[in-house]
């Protein structure tokens, strides 16, 4: 880029004009110019073609320090990380719960920030507004009795222990623990949810049949080969339904069977609003079939499977769209008040487009 004279000693020596080409170069490298192309713009005329290139490709940088920028500040606290959250749960669903585990969440916090407030500065302040509005509703999903029945019916052995997998309030609890004499573990991971579903059985003379655990699904706190059957009426979707028929197969004894339902397309070919709001909410939604592959690929048999009825459905947004009315005044500014309200406004006007479906498998043994 320069050139000195060299001295008999060896020394090279510069002048005032070498100083100020340095100077010049320096003030190019500031543009963002590699060495090669201030050399160039030194030597010919200016290359506009070179400098809007290498404008754009500035232009990029600086986006994605920004964004890194943004990301930085929101993990330290002073930020919303909702979309990092969200983009990370799509494109890498377990690897974002075990970091979140590893960040100091619990089992449980983990799980909610995944699926619910996905902000870690204002999660507690997000899951208050959400108790709140769902503390005095009996249903915290879509089912019914009808429906708890059939699947029950479609299993080919009335079992002898059963492990329901994500509880609530023990609604479907009740339904098997009336249609037959197993013993019923009954696992959530809300101790609230659990009281009330003591309370429940205490009232209709049950609680024989009834043990809980207040633990998360990630990993099942059993021995191996422990249940004839297990039941999760949409709860599997927390972990991930592969992951689940992974994780959950061990604690079923030999041909033991498992109903899990799940959310599920009934179009291929969904709205743009149905498709938008399932990608940040439950990015794995898939067809019928797709998720019966799956089963079969995870070592099971499909006994049986149907949709869940119209009826079950509105068990759960029809209350659910009354309580929001009655918190609308005091929440109207939550964030969790407006992804419940969102949610109900989808479901009730999409809902023909998608809906849990009951699957009814038997644990193969290869």
């Amino acid at each position: 880029m320069i050139s000195g004279d060299r001295q008999p000693n060896g020394y090279r020596v510069y002048t005032e004009k070498d100083l100020q080409r340095i100077l010049l170069i320096q003030k190019l490298q500031s543009g963002g110019l590699t060495l090669k192309e201030c050399k160039a713009c030194l030597e010919e005329k200016i290359n506009k073609a070179l400098l809007l290139e290498r404008l754009t490709a500035l232009d990029k940088e600086i986006e994605q320090k920004q964004q890194s920028k943004k990301l930085l500040v929101a993990l330290i606290g002073e930020g919303d990380t909702k979309a990092w959250h969200e983009d990370l749960n799509k494109r890498a669903p377990y690897a974002h719960l075990e970091w979140l585990l590893t960040q100091g969440f619990s089992d449980k916090e983990a799980l909610q920030l995944k699926w619910l407030s996905k902000n870690m500065n204002e999660h507690d302040l997000y899951m208050n507004d959400f108790m709140k509005i769902f503390e005095t509703l009996e249903r915290w999903g879509p089912g019914s009795e009808e429906d708890t029945k059939k699947a029950l019916l479609a299993v080919p052995k009335l079992p002898e222990s059963i492990l329901e997998i994500g509880c609530g309030k023990g609604l479907s609890t009740e339904v098997l623990a009336k249609c037959s004499n197993a013993e019923i573990t009954a696992l959530d991971n809300e101790q609230s949810a659990l009281d009330r579903l003591e309370q429940r059985f205490a009232q209709q003379c049950l609680v024989d049949q009834l043990s809980t655990v207040c633990a998360g699904m990630t990993e099942l706190p059993f021995p191996k080969n422990s249940f004839d059957l297990l039941w999760a009426e949409g709860s599997a979707y927390i972990i991930g339904v592969e992951n689940a028929l992974a994780q959950w197969r061990s604690v079923l004894k030999k041909h033991g069977y498992l109903m899990l339902s799940d959310m599920v397309w009934r179009t291929s070919t969904p709205s743009c609003e149905s498709i938008e709001f399932w990608e940040q909410e439950y990015p794995d939604i898939q067809l019928v079939q797709s998720r019966i592959n799956q089963m079969k690929k995870a070592g099971y048999q499909v006994i049986d499977h149907f949709p869940q009825s119209e009826s079950a459905w509105l068990n759960y947004y029809t209350p659910l769209g009354k309580r929001l009315s009655e918190l609308e005044r005091d929440l109207a500014d939550s964030s969790a008040f407006k992804d419940v309200q969102n949610e109900v406004n989808i479901c009730t006007q999409f809902g023909h487009e998608f809906g849990y479906h009951m699957f009814i498998l038997e644990k193969l043994n290869s």
